[in-house]
């Protein structure tokens, strides 16, 4: 019988994950080595898809309920949950109409068939399975680099599982090689990989260039660039294509997005096809070690000691910007300006005060512009997402 993982927001609450859910779905976050879409699928060995939920992020992938088969198995996934031995274990052995209550508390993953499906929105369950073990989710954007530690180091073991590495040259000053694994097609010269306090993982066709000091636990991914003399402590995720040099700290970066130049990142998430120019430098802890307020669409929260910067995909920052401690920048904005960023950039502001706008065509070109760096191009999904953005937010 086919089986379907169909993700869902639903009592999710995406947008306290402001601005990462504008422009994505929960499930396509990345912390760790992948995306939370992409552990599920590898765990589970199928294709997933995301319940269509009637707003402008329903794209290839949605699927309603009525178009389930009826030889269709179908287990519906909270979008912001990470999986574990466990979770798999208590999903595989669910019937349908069941489903799994974490502690509980409210239901996480449902399994159900054609049968079950009484309306268009409505599920009929028959029994909680409860399973105790505290459940790993993304609520609010610092859960990212908060859990990214843990993620890393079980998305090491699911990908190098029975696997051998590529030879780790003896031009490295290596810590614990047991604990490193590099990908096919990986360069890594002269540089120092220390795996004592964590994995460290190498995606193939990447490129860590010699000086390079990493710490673990540090994952990169697919043809990531880490430019000379670069410092990178855990715990720290790499994304995909993405260039980066200077000194980073406990950040993820997602996909395709650039920080080439010195300056320090630390406690942070950046989203795609950001670019950070030279000198760009994030403040992580206050001068008075208080805990940092974030701004979130729910007034200012407490986000611990240490928070750095949350940047929207597309955005930009020009040389030499200074960021205060635990900012936020929407999505597609151009910041700069003279001394510490507001805490809070909206969508598509052109300078850091927020009071000028991007224009909507001219962002558009230049993110064009900006991806034909990298062999690519603005799809027509990208536009019809940002163009919702930028009139209704």
């Amino acid at each position: 019988m086919p089986v379907k993982i169909i993700f869902t927001e639903e009592f999710c609450q995406p947008e306290n994950l402001y601005p990462f859910t504008l422009t994505r779905q929960i499930q396509d976050i990345r912390v760790g080595i992948l995306t939370i879409r992409e552990k599920w699928e590898t765990l589970l060995g199928v294709t997933s898809y995301d319940r269509l939920e009637d707003d402008y992020k329903d794209l290839d992938r949605s699927i309603h309920l009525e178009k389930i088969s009826d030889d269709d198995i179908c287990f519906m996934i909270h979008g912001n949950i990470l999986p574990t031995p466990k979770l798999i274990k208590a999903l595989k052995k669910l019937k349908d109409g069941e489903f799994i209550s974490a502690n509980g508390n409210t239901g996480v993953i449902f399994r159900f068939s054609k049968k079950e499906i009484q309306e268009p929105n409505k599920i009929k369950v028959s029994k909680a399975i409860t399973i105790h073990e505290e459940v790993k989710s993304i609520q609010f954007p610092w859960d990212i680099f908060h859990l990214n530690d843990y993620a890393i180091r079980q998305d090491f073991n699911l990908l190098t599982e029975k696997r051998k590495s590529q030879k780790i040259s003896k031009t490295n000053r290596v810590v614990k090689a047991g604990n490193i694994f590099i990908e096919k097609g990986a360069i890594v010269e002269h540089s120092v990989l220390n795996a004592s306090e964590g994995p460290i993982y190498i995606g193939k066709n990447s490129l860590i260039m010699e000086g390079t000091a990493i710490r673990g636990p540090f994952a990169c991914s697919e043809g990531v660039v880490v430019k000379m003399n670069s410092c990178i402590y855990g715990a720290t995720t790499i994304g995909p294509y993405c260039t980066v040099g200077g000194e980073i700290k406990n950040s993820v970066f997602f996909a395709y997005s650039n920080k080439a130049h010195d300056g320090y990142i630390g406690d942070s998430v950046i989203g795609e096809w950001c670019n950070l120019g030279a000198g760009t430098t994030n403040s992580n802890i206050k001068n008075n070690a208080c805990a940092v307020k974030v701004w979130t669409t729910k007034g200012e929260m407490n986000a611990g000691k240490k928070c750095g910067v949350f940047m929207g995909d597309y955005s930009k920052t020009a040389i030499n910007t200074s960021i205060n401690t635990g900012t936020v920048m929407g999505i597609c904005s151009n910041v700069f300006e003279t001394g510490l960023t507001p805490k809070y950039i909206p969508n598509f502001s052109w300078g850091s005060d927020g009071l000028r706008r991007y224009e909507l065509e001219k962002a558009l070109t230049d993110i064009d512009n900006w991806k034909k760096l990298k062999g690519k191009e603005i799809t027509e999904n990208e536009k019809t997402i940002l163009t919702y953005i930028f009139k209704n937010y």
